[in-house]
């Protein structure tokens, strides 16, 4: 019989197998001997792509920092239509916090930091490029990455909403007087956790910009 033209496996399907296996079941699901099973292979034949479990799990999670747009800091020759600091950190930031919404179980492994994973170092690149071309002194631009870095990684690691259970009988105004409609919070987690992301989030380049114009920078 003549060999396949195209090889079983590859390092592409194994990370997107790996994924869905963790956005579906938990990082507690993902072992070699079920990946392979999910890939109908033998388990040696993953040790031609990756040689542990974490290394898949670090390319699980820098496939997920692919998603990242980071567009909004290219700024070409700073002509019409480039962007200013602010505008990039709010767009990345939201691109950010949409691609870990869409893997949560992921997240654990990504906030622990980019390591030395190609797609993870490119967006802490371009984050910091982008605010020193836009005249952040370099501590700074470090401070403005890290914690940006805190505030969607946080916002990604647990729903606010979600942490209320729909039982009303579980706040009694006797003992949480101010909590009497905190059964509904989640009915509408998706709605309250987007609205405090962008709370929080404008609050965070307000507080920026303020201190943008302590250093004589332009707005």
């Amino acid at each position: 019989m003549a060999r396949p033209r195209k090889p079983l496996l590859s390092t592409d399907l194994i990370v997107e197998t790996a994924r869905a296996l963790v956005d579906t079941e938990g990082l507690a699901a993902l072992s070699t001997r079920r990946l392979a099973a999910e890939l109908g292979v033998s388990g040696p034949s993953l040790y031609n792509h990756f040689r542990t479990k974490d290394q898949i799990l670090e390319a699980v999670a820098d496939s997920v920092s692919g998603l990242v747009d980071l567009s909004m800091f290219e700024r070409g020759d700073g002509g019409e239509g480039a962007l200013d600091w602010r505008t990039a950190l709010h767009d990345w930031a939201v691109s950010y916090r949409a691609a870990l919404r869409d893997h949560p179980n992921i997240v654990p492994v990504m906030a622990l930091g980019p390591g030395r994973r190609p797609a993870g170092l490119r967006v802490a690149d371009a984050v910091y490029g982008g605010m020193v071309e836009a005249g952040w002194p370099p501590a700074q631009a470090t401070s403005i990455g890290a914690l940006m870095r805190y505030f969607i990684m946080g916002s990604a690691l647990g729903s606010f909403a979600g942490g209320f259970v729909d039982d009303e009988s579980a706040y009694d105004p006797a003992d949480y007087p101010h909590l009497g409609q905190a059964h509904l919070l989640s009915d509408q987690q998706e709605k309250i956790d987007e609205r405090a992301f962008e709370t929080g989030l404008t609050a965070l380049l307000d507080g920026l910009a303020q201190q943008y114009e302590q250093l004589g920078r332009p707005q």
